[in-house]
């Protein structure tokens, strides 16, 4: 119960802790590397000493100790070149065989320089050689450490956002899903009523005239549950021609909108097959036709297109109504979104749903100017037959 009441601010003390965790790992580290890099300066330093111990045996005909030469041969991993006085050059753990020509020496000495400050070697205040070396393997590992440590940090942010994403979308359908069918059954018991009580008035000699109106009503009730039923599930597809679904759903709020609105549909001749589901697919044209109306306030131009491109077939409804903002034309999809003063904000929800869920589709907002109009797309893939 108090992990419920207080969800948010755990999940933002758990952001917040696990920021500072990474930052602690990553300070410790470029220290580390720091530090690191100041003991192959001292080991590097201690190698050029060893030079001049060895000039000073060359100058003076002594013998050198046995440290010296310890030193100079233990260095097995940092890659070096040094440039003699004389213009002579030396490599220490460096793959020659990369290396063509006195480009190449270049090329690889700026390196060095850029990587670490070279070390001159002298004897008697006579300078005699420069020593040029570049950071170990095990250095340049340790530098895309941290590197590699946010690349797994960022990789587990996106599975733990993409696993909450999934797991909150299941629930949404799960409520979806929960509500649809509750709804449908609701309906479903005062409509058996209804229709129990429409035979009761054709035997009671009532006007026909009234009973074909009513029998009308109840037949939407049935295309409603059924509607609610079938979101409530997965929907059966089947063949249908897309031309004669759209005219049936336009026509029906044709007869029943404002006279003030010209209706127009353009469609192309003939019949073109998609697998749909006869009442959702219903239901999405009479959602956007409606929000259309609602657009324009009753008064204007709406047209419905189809068109056919290849596989792809395309159902454009416009309207001359208020528009929609560029920046809304996503937002307007998520449920409770709504620009009505009474409205749940789920009719294009649902119509998005219905259209890219059950029938592998895509709707968007095609072209949208504020004061003159709006057009969405749907777009679907022709039956193959």
């Amino acid at each position: 119960m108090l992990f419920t009441k207080y969800k948010n601010t755990f999940r933002w003390v758990m952001i917040l802790v696990s920021f500072i965790i990474i930052s602690l790992i990553l300070w410790n580290t470029y220290v580390f590397f720091q530090n690191f890099k100041a003991e192959e300066r001292i080991k590097m330093e201690n190698w050029s000493f060893a030079q001049t111990d060895l000039l000073k045996t060359d100058n003076l005909n002594t013998s050198i100790g046995d440290l010296p030469l310890q030193i100079l041969t233990s260095n097995k991993t940092t890659p070096m070149i040094k440039v003699n006085s004389n213009g002579d050059v030396e490599f220490n753990n460096i793959d020659q065989s990369k290396i063509k020509d006195s480009t190449d020496i270049q090329k690889l000495i700026s390196k060095f320089k850029e990587e670490n400050k070279p070390i001159e070697i002298k004897f008697d205040s006579k300078l005699y050689g420069t020593l040029y070396y570049g950071n170990s393997p095990l250095l340049n590992k340790l530098k895309y450490y941290p590197l590699a440590l946010l690349l797994i940090m960022v990789l587990f942010a996106a599975v733990v956002f993409f696993f909450y994403r999934s797991n909150k979308n299941a629930i949404e359908n799960k409520l979806w899903s929960g509500m649809a069918k509750e709804t449908a059954h609701q309906i479903g018991t005062p409509l058996s009523s209804l229709i129990g009580w429409t035979e009761i008035l054709k035997s009671e000699n009532v006007n026909p005239e009234y009973i074909n109106e009513i029998e009308k009503d109840v037949d939407r009730l049935k295309t409603i549950t059924e509607r609610f039923s079938k979101i409530g599930s997965v929907p059966t597809l089947e063949p249908l021609d897309i031309i004669k679904e759209t005219i049936e759903s336009y026509s029906y709020l044709k007869t029943r909108s404002s006279k003030l609105v010209e209706f127009e549909i353009i469609t192309p001749s003939g019949e073109i097959f998609v697998n749909l589901n006869k009442q959702l697919y219903g239901w999405t044209i009479e959602n956007l036709v409606k929000n259309a109306i609602d657009a324009m306030k009753g008064r204007g131009k709406l047209t419905v297109e189809i068109s056919e491109l290849e596989d792809t077939i395309k159902v454009l409804i416009s309207d001359s109504g208020k528009g929609i903002p560029k920046n809304k034309f996503n937002t307007i999809f998520e449920p409770g979104y709504t620009t009505k003063k009474r409205g749940w904000g789920l009719g294009l929800s649902l119509t998005k749903r219905i259209i890219e869920d059950f029938h592998d589709g895509k709707i968007n907002v095609l072209k949208s100017e504020i004061n003159k109009g709006t057009t969405f797309q749907i777009t679907l893939t022709r039956a193959i037959s």
